[in-house]
């Protein structure tokens, strides 16, 4: 039984937020729901995402220090505040689901509001401040690792682990064997600062990776995004170093570029980790220091300990441990595909998936309910794991 519903997402305009709203999005729309989007005009400008979603481009109330931002902001969250609960009378949406940033605040106080269902999805391993505020009153926190920072204890009955959807070209690339890596053949690099670059990266990886024996040199093919100050000198670099490198400021298809990458150097955002760990991808990551509450440090924990990665914090991140890591790695195919496997094992390749059942149970009625277990337990596998309030 398929009953359409009408929900709405709202996220904040850095990728990381909008990413696994897209996913979620799409995921729904898929089963017949109508789906829009609260955000604000930068989350509105990431291209590819919600091209076909009804967006609704509201004020948030971004926090800036002193009085005077405090009280814009105060300003900003009653817009908003007021924006939503016009749309949610008019919409009547089954539930609202915040993915952090500023515009998820006022897009869930309105449906508190008006008794809407609501949830909150956390990206990262410590739980951000605006799902720190609306956490207590949510129906539901979903979460992308087994253990979040931040989260109180007192809110454990209402928090289901489904993990960071990822888009399905991703998905598909865990799908695939990691691509064959000879004694003397090309080595694929992918250098990434996440949406908004890293000038450390465009720093350290070029001058670190001319320091790389000649014969090893010339197997590397790198793809590196950068910043577009970053950009030129980064191109110079490779090129004195005799490096075969392609450099972006825009990796309009990253998920292919990921496919036949051996490597990746990163940050640590909770998408990167993600793609990394469902794509089944190696990776040398540098935590952003000024993360709030150092979280792409914790990000990158579960991969690290597993494995799958070796954290070097950006302090230690210079040109003689990059170069000595790529030597060690490249020295020993078998230790690069070891790692892939083991960045794997920390993948949730079913996140959108289970996001989605966890936000379409909103509304259900108990026969609708008994019908959908029905149904699952026809096409489930023998020991798969439901998700749902009563099933983790």
């Amino acid at each position: 039984m398929n009953i359409k519903r009408h929900f709405i997402l709202a996220a904040g305009g850095t990728g990381g937020h909008m990413v696994p709203a897209h996913a979620l999005a799409r995921e729904l729309a898929s089963r017949g729901h109508k789906v829009a989007l609260i955000t604000d005009e930068r989350g509105k400008r990431i291209p590819g995402l919600f091209d076909d979603i009804e967006v609704h481009v509201m004020p948030a109330g971004r926090v800036t220090g002193g009085p005077l931002g405090w009280f814009k902001a105060w300003l900003g969250i009653r817009a908003g505040r007021a924006m939503a609960r016009r749309l949610y009378d008019k919409d009547e949406p089954t539930a609202v689901v915040g993915f952090g940033g500023y515009p998820s605040y006022p897009a869930v106080l309105a449906a508190f509001d008006l008794g809407i269902k609501t949830a909150v999805h956390e990206q990262n391993a410590v739980l951000g401040r605006v799902n720190r505020l609306l956490g207590g009153r949510v129906d539901a926190i979903a979460t992308a690792y087994p253990q979040v920072e931040r989260l109180r204890s007192s809110l454990a009955r209402k928090v289901h682990l489904v993990g960071n959807p990822v888009r399905e070209e991703v998905l598909a690339i865990g799908r695939e064997r990691f691509p064959v890596l000879e004694d003397d053949g090309p080595l694929h690099i992918l250098v990434t600062g996440g949406s908004q670059g890293a000038t450390i990266l465009s720093t350290v990886v070029p001058a670190g990776l001319a320091l790389l024996p000649e014969a090893l040199r010339r197997r590397l093919r790198v793809v590196h995004q950068a910043r577009p100050e970053d950009i030129e000198a980064a191109r110079a670099a490779y090129a004195q170093a005799g490096i075969q490198a392609e450099l972006a400021t825009y990796l309009e298809d990253l998920p292919a570029v990921l496919a036949i990458s051996h490597l990746v150097i990163a940050r640590a955002g909770a998408s990167t980790i993600a793609e990394l760990t469902v794509a089944g991808r190696p990776a040398i990551l540098v935590p952003l220091p000024s993360a709030m509450d150092d979280h792409q440090t914790v990000n990158a924990r579960e991969m690290t300990v597993d494995g799958g990665a070796r954290t070097i914090a950006q302090p230690n991140f210079t040109l003689r441990a990059l170069a000595a890591e790529i030597q060690m790695l490249a020295g020993d195919p078998e230790v690069l595909i070891a790692a892939a496997a083991h960045a794997k094992q920390c993948g949730r390749p079913n996140a959108t998936h289970d996001l989605a059942d966890l936000i379409e149970g909103f509304g259900r009625t108990p026969v609708m309910d008994a019908i959908g277990d029905e149904e699952r337990g026809k096409a489930a596998p023998a020991g798969a794991l439901a998700v749902g309030s009563a099933r983790i």
